[in-house]
């Protein structure tokens, strides 16, 4: 079962997207083919966050994701927005295996809010045979509220504790941390030539948009409240008042962007 059951309404709608900034760094890193197209592959691509930002910028669209739930999500959302002449292609499978088309490479490789869940090693590996020779993999992402950052986002963190318990939760598991920064791991791969780039992103949250983002996460997804749910909102709701008397919560965040190409051996 995947680890975001259940969360792919709660995804779709209250996940922060992909901001313009960050899609024109992706746009300008990746090359174009002689005849001026390009192809995208996105790994973990839930409900299509990503391929979404880049729709008009990539003439043919691989997203994949191990989640039925979440495809049909990004299906609903994307299919009408697809610019005409350009392809869309939804796949469930895990990043470990999925395989496009024989011939098929792409020009850019995103994988956003998911190299944590991934065999990193093995799937920069896989990449090697589907990114196309001056094509770029970025790995991105920006924090989330389990990271906290601020006092409003850490309240709301121990809410989560006192329910579910001092460890992060991984659906039914725990989750498990990875040490080794992710510029370091794509260095030991074919994409060893590693460029860093950190955008800052503002947000501005309310209690709805707050408990509907913990609805989506696999620390917080509602089934692992069981029928104490309504009072694990009761809760957050309650704490949340001690920051704002007017139901605005900012947030400052950023997305840090590692674009990876071949290089030395």
């Amino acid at each position: 079962m995947s680890l975001f059951a259940g969360t792919a309404t709660h995804y779709r709608q209250f996940r922060p997207g992909i901001p313009h900034d960050v899609a024109a760094v992706l746009d300008e890193a990746a090359p174009a083919r002689p005849d001026g197209r390009r192809r995208l592959l996105d790994v973990g691509t839930g409900t299509g966050l990503v391929a979404e930002a880049l729709l008009s910028h990539f003439d043919d669209i691989i997203a994949a994701d191990n989640d039925g739930d979440m495809l049909a999500a990004a299906d609903a959302a994307l299919r009408s927005k697809l610019p005409e002449g350009s392809s869309l292609s939804l796949v469930r499978s895990t990043a470990e295996d999925c395989t496009p088309p024989v011939g098929w490479q792409a020009e850019l490789v995103t994988i956003c809010r998911a190299f944590h869940w991934l065999d990193q090693a093995a799937v920069l590996s896989l990449l090697d045979e589907q990114v196309a020779p001056d094509g770029v993999v970025a790995i991105f992402g920006d924090s989330s509220f389990w990271a906290a950052g601020s006092p409003w986002k850490e309240a709301v963190r121990d809410v989560v504790k006192s329910f579910l318990g001092e460890e992060r939760r991984a659906g039914s598991g725990t989750f498990q941390h990875h040490n080794r920064p992710y510029s370091e791991i794509m260095e030991e791969s074919p994409f060893n030539e590693v460029a860093e780039l950190r955008v800052p992103v503002q947000r501005t949250w309310t209690v709805e948009s707050v408990l509907g983002y913990l609805y989506s996460t696999s620390f917080a997804a509602p089934q692992l409240f069981g029928d104490r749910l309504k009072e694990f909102e009761a809760a957050v709701k309650h704490r949340l008042t001690d920051f704002s008397d007017n139901d605005t919560f900012p947030e400052e965040n950023e997305f840090l962007i590692r674009l990876g190409r071949r290089g030395r051996k």
